[in-house]
């Protein structure tokens, strides 16, 4: 039983007398100070245990489908010009995620901690590497934040509910509301992520449901169909696996799973499939309303279709749709940015309030600093520029997870793993080889921004070497 803080009469509370201490061959003070102590560590660094499989596969699929579905069709039609190409990329992008979520899933369950990639670079590569993968990671997801924000409020002003010169405001008004909203503890703001995504699911398949009512239009170019380039097929399979991103989320939240073992596999097997199915049926449902030379030219193909069923409100509807998307995706990014910097602060990796959970089970000060550093970046406009600085450690924090799980399964397989990876080890080598060319290419795009993330790396290292100096990771 999970006993919550108390101010006094600690041992009296709920019916607990010291004099039951004596059926347990305990002396009286120690029994005090047994529930004490119980008490204070579930308020100073004990995440609740209360989240199952319905927000499991919440958060994946929630943290996954964003506004990168509305656009990412028209990109890809336009390096490849074939529905059926276009269909079996995306499905190639769907079973090469599936491939990670299994190989990640291994990790989870054998190290079922709060924090991700975190922790499984840290038990592989010792403290130094962790603690590069979780400053990376907690910046990238600051900035995904400020973002997100960023673009909700754009969205809201387009609709026209606010003055485009408020849009920074209300930004924050969104990041803020949706902090108080954690605030109250993890059953709420799980509730609310299953909720909203949820509805952004029905929203996603009323408009798949809509365009299969809409009639075929005949592509006047259907039998013109231009050659299609190696590098091509490399930017439309880069811009797919970016439009999957986010299915690892579950991985963040082990400690706070009551059956991690058994909930996992099912959550990142699951939630990657219905992400799989969800995809096929909007790009089916968009190849169905868009002959495949008008979705190549689009830039939000889901606008185009919805202007076709209904007009001149139809971006609205697309832009309320966006809306819909954003928001499960926004509590997702908070919650999972602050168990990255409370695990990294119980391990005296970071700074160690950072390891704190109020009454509700929400990790306080992890919260608040996250959310001021994102609120810094929408008002300094600076965003952009670390949202491009640190993507590519999406990909080089992957590879470093996956190459854990083969580190783990050599020097450590004594370690208890309810779950294994499909195909090892030959799966993981196609993914960690796939992430590697995805990170090698995104550098060779973009020197200037990748060498300013090394930088920022550096920053960090050399911030932890100063302010953790003579403390010793228990």
């Amino acid at each position: 039983m999970v006993l919550p803080a108390m101010s006094e009469a600690p041992v009296r509370w709920l019916g607990f007398q010291p004099e039951f201490a004596e059926t347990f061959g305990l002396p009286k003070r120690s029994f005090r100070l047994m529930l004490r102590a119980r008490m204070v560590s579930e308020k100073s660094d004990q995440l609740r245990r209360v989240l199952g499989l319905g927000f499991g596969l919440a958060v994946s699929v929630g943290g996954t489908i964003g506004v990168g579905i509305l656009r990412t069709p028209g990109l890809v039609a336009e390096q490849l010009h074939s529905p059926s190409a276009i269909l079996f990329l995306w499905i190639a992008g769907g079973l090469y995620t599936l491939l990670g979520a299994s190989c990640l899933t291994e990790l989870g369950v054998m190290l079922p901690e709060a924090g991700g990639y975190y922790v499984y670079a840290r038990r592989a590569f010792g403290s130094s590497t962790g603690f590069a993968v979780g400053w990376t990671d907690w910046l990238m997801y600051c900035s995904v934040l400020a973002y997100v924000s960023i673009a909700i409020a754009e969205f809201v002003a387009v609709l026209g509910l606010v003055m485009s010169g408020a849009v920074r405001l209300l930004a924050v008004s969104i990041l803020v509301a949706v902090v108080v909203l954690q605030w109250l503890g993890i059953r709420i703001s799980s509730r609310f992520q299953e909720l909203t995504t949820s509805l952004k699911c029905v929203a996603f398949l009323t408009l798949v449901t809509i365009c299969f009512l809409v009639p075929t239009r005949v592509d006047s170019k259907a039998f013109v169909v231009p050659s299609m380039s190696f590098s091509g097929l490399i930017i439309a399979l880069q811009a797919i696996v970016i439009t999957y991103g986010g299915w690892q989320s579950p991985l963040y939240f082990m400690e706070e799973d009551r059956d991690p073992s058994r909930n996992l596999p099912r959550t990142m097997i699951g939630g990657v499939l219905s992400v799989i199915g969800i995809y096929l049926l909007v790009n089916i449902a968009l190849l169905k309303v868009l002959p495949v030379s008008e979705l190549s030219s689009a830039t939000l193909p889901a606008a185009d279709a919805a202007q076709i069923i209904a007009g001149g409100r139809g971006r609205d509807l697309i832009t309320i749709l966006s809306v819909i998307s954003l928001v499960p995706l926004l509590n997702a990014v908070m919650m999972m940015g602050t168990r990255v910097i409370f695990a990294m602060g119980r391990d005296r990796l970071f700074w160690a309030r950072t390891s704190t959970v109020n009454a509700g089970g929400t990790p306080a000060a992890a919260t608040f600093l996250t959310t001021a550093t994102a609120v810094g970046l929408i008002v300094s406009g600076t965003f952009q520029r670390l949202v491009a600085m640190t993507s590519f450690f999406l990909a080089a924090n992957y590879c470093f997870a996956c190459l854990a799980l083969i580190v783990l399964r050599r020097r450590e397989p004594e370690l208890r793993r309810p779950y294994r990876a499909w195909g090892y080890p030959w799966s993981v080598w196609v993914v960690v080889i796939g992430g590697l060319i995805f990170l090698v290419a995104m550098l060779v795009g973009d020197p200037f921004n990748g060498l300013a993330a090394l930088a920022l790396l550096g920053v960090g290292l050399i911030g932890r070497a100063a302010f953790t100096r003579g403390a010793s990771p228990p």
